[in-house]
């Protein structure tokens, strides 16, 4: 993997398998168990994403077959109710569609997924074309990362753009994601901006800063404008 941020492109299942506007409820069903999915982006025109088509989706038409909703749950579940008797992807589809942008942060990605209460998002391109799709496991793998691979980028970005020249230079170790920094550093102010930089890092799960200051933060008290 490329060097943080990570982006939705870098993790995305480019194959993915869509249904258009008007495909049949039982072609939906056979594609989902076809392709062990349980949600289909609906396609219209040249691959734009109109909506998404999921089992939740489907469902009502089994719930309300033999079933005689009352008035208060007629009312409270109108639109379950229309999907009980649609019959194509237009009409059973969520929309707007909720998707994310293949250049898109995994933290972005991870709270529209977070927001929306949806395991998978169509990845979508500039104009609005399904280029891929990412779920919960896709942005999980950036946790997979080598302890070396992480340690490599903190030294490089984190304390090579901070402490250049510390000396003894300042030490990372890394055990299963846990990063701690060591060493002496010229300011206290840049302790909390050395953990945070640590923190982005993608597969970081934990960080300590064993940091030692030479030079503490001063305190500059405000200065008084003059009395009117």
């Amino acid at each position: 993997m490329p060097h943080s941020p990570h982006i939705v492109s870098d993790v995305m299942t480019h194959t993915v398998v869509a249904v258009g506007r008007s495909a049949s409820f039982k072609e939906i069903v056979r594609t989902m168990e076809q392709w062990k999915v349980s949600a289909l982006p609906v396609l219209a025109g040249e691959g734009r994403v109109i909506g998404v088509v999921s089992e939740a989706d489907l469902l009502p038409k089994e719930e309300f077959r033999d079933s005689d909703p009352s008035r208060i749950e007629q009312l409270s579940r109108l639109a379950d109710l229309a999907k009980a008797g649609a019959t194509t992807a237009e009409e059973l589809m969520s929309t707007p569609a909720l998707t994310v942008h293949a250049d898109a942060t995994l933290a972005q990605a991870a709270r529209i997924m977070a927001h929306g209460r949806v395991k998978r998002l169509p990845v979508i391109d500039a104009e609005g074309h399904l280029a891929g799709v990412v779920s919960r496991s896709d942005l999980l793998k950036v946790f997979l990362r080598t302890d070396q691979d992480i340690g490599d980028e903190v030294r490089r970005d984190v304390i090579g753009l901070l402490f250049p020249n510390a000396s003894p230079p300042v030490e990372v170790t890394v055990d299963e994601g846990a990063v701690t920094l060591r060493g002496l550093i010229p300011d206290a102010s840049l302790i909390p901006i050395a953990a945070r930089l640590t923190r982005a890092v993608e597969g970081v799960v934990d960080v300590e800063c064993r940091l030692t200051a030479t030079r503490r933060q001063r305190f500059e008290p405000p200065v008084a404008g003059p009395r009117s």
